[in-house]
């Protein structure tokens, strides 16, 4: 494994370290349906906003973490409108699975 791929799961790792980021990562990992990956992408969207709801956490705190997850590589992140849509990047969650095997 060379340096960059140390750092791009260390990212991760200190992601996924914070209690509120791994909770949002695994509520929103389980409004994907579970046949795989290969889900439309408006399967596998979520609105931060609804989440935010979802969770009981105020939309800024969500926002917050989101980004955190986003930075890390575990998200993916774009604008609709005034709407920001969020989803899981399932292939880094898949690299994260195969290292830790």
């Amino acid at each position: 494994m060379d340096t960059d791929e140390i750092e791009k799961f260390s990212r991760m790792f200190k992601a996924l370290s914070n209690p509120g980021r791994l909770r949002i990562l695994l509520e929103l990992a389980s409004c994907i349906p579970k046949e795989g990956f290969s889900g439309t992408q408006q399967e596998q969207e979520n609105s931060q906003q609804n989440f935010a709801q979802c969770l009981g956490l105020a939309q800024s705190t969500v926002s917050h973490h989101f980004k955190e997850l986003r930075q890390a590589g575990l998200l993916y992140m774009r604008r609709d409108g005034q709407k920001t849509i969020i989803s899981v990047n399932f292939e880094a969650l898949e690299s994260i699975q195969k290292l830790l095997k």
